[in-house]
């Protein structure tokens, strides 16, 4: 075979595979990228409301800048209620980043060290959750114990809310996903166990610590632990493709606005959320960005260091596949786009 025909084959047989792939690939994303990028943030956002979302809130902050707020679709599908960009929303995991700002405040005050094994706090789970003696805080925080996720429990979601009040029952007795330092995997178990801590070592709820150290400090008055604590006409609607249900009333922990987790996201970022030394600390163990995600609601907080920007993205539909999570990071990529454009042009 010469080496132009084995080139042909290769330029075929790639071909071949991408077309396979794209096959496989919904079309909504694939024109959600490939669109012209609009000029402004507010086209995005509507946009994407066209791609099929019900809601979407946007918050941007420009160092320097007054701080941007954008909506498009519904906050209430059923009522015709437009989406507000002051809405609580349901952040989350987003909610893990507080979680690690508070065992960073804990460990710089010596309350606890990031090297305590996880059975100095539970001895009990030694037996029932491996290695549980040789897993160190810090590898918890990072998602490095090889603790499984009671969430990727098989009967978890058969009845969340039900399940939820007992989710470390999820996680108890099975194999280790790895030894402890020797992998990664996202588990909603570490954090759990960290909030439980977290009370333990305080002497306070999870609840009081956040308000304490974190929400008063930096004047957030529009984030909650629970649905308990607020409004459920404040509470933007989510939505599951292909169910008609309004998750608005399933409890999945914190609310917050766009702004609050901006704010919070803005003072992580620049150290102002910590105490002398904390801020080395946490650089150690955690990351200065996150994600959420939850039945009807998605979120993402992110920090821009070259633009100096904050931008925090609320949308209220999910669905199983995860195609509405794909959707949503095109969008927040496009919407970092087009503010950069207009850096440059101005």
């Amino acid at each position: 075979m010469t080496k132009k025909q084995t080139t042909l084959i290769v330029r075929l047989v790639l071909f071949i595979s991408t077309a396979i792939s794209l096959y496989f690939v919904p079309w909504i994303l694939v024109k959600a990228w490939i669109l012209p990028l609009p000029n402004t943030v507010q086209e995005q956002v509507n946009e994407a409301i066209s791609h099929g979302f019900d809601g979407m809130i946007v918050y941007v902050d420009q160092a320097g800048q007054p701080a941007e707020f954008y909506a498009g679709g519904w906050k209430d599908r059923k009522n015709q209620i437009p989406a507000d960009p002051h809405s609580l929303f349901k952040i989350a995991s987003i909610s893990k980043l507080y979680v690690a700002v508070a065992i960073t405040k804990l460990a710089s005050a010596k309350q606890l060290s990031l090297d305590d094994p996880l059975t100095k706090y539970f001895p009990e789970l030694e037996g029932r959750i491996e290695n549980a003696a040789q897993i160190p805080l810090k590898l918890m925080v990072q998602h490095r114990s090889g603790i499984p996720s009671y969430t990727n429990h098989p009967t978890f979601w058969h009845n969340e809310q039900e399940n939820n009040k007992n989710a470390l029952e999820f996680a108890l007795d099975l194999p280790a996903s790895f030894a402890p330092d020797q992998g990664y995997e996202y588990s909603n178990t570490n954090y759990l166990l960290l909030s439980r801590i977290i009370e333990k070592v305080s002497g306070s709820s999870e609840q009081q610590f956040f308000k304490e150290k974190i929400l008063q400090p930096l004047n957030l008055k529009n984030t909650f632990y629970s649905l308990a604590e607020v409004n459920l006409a404040d509470v933007m609607s989510g939505y599951y493709v292909g169910v008609e249900e309004d998750f608005k009333t399933h409890e999945h922990g914190m609310l917050a606005t766009a702004e609050d987790v901006g704010i919070f996201l803005r003072a992580l970022n620049d150290g102002s959320i910590f105490d002398a030394g904390e801020q080395e600390i946490y650089a150690s163990i955690y990351v200065y960005e996150h994600g959420g995600l939850v039945p009807g609601y998605q979120s993402l907080a992110e920090y821009h260091k070259d633009i100096d920007t904050v931008i925090v993205q609320f949308i209220n539909t999910t669905d199983f596949a995860g195609y509405q999570w794909n959707l949503s990071e095109i969008t927040i990529n496009r919407i970092v786009d087009i503010i950069k454009k207009n850096k440059e042009k101005n």
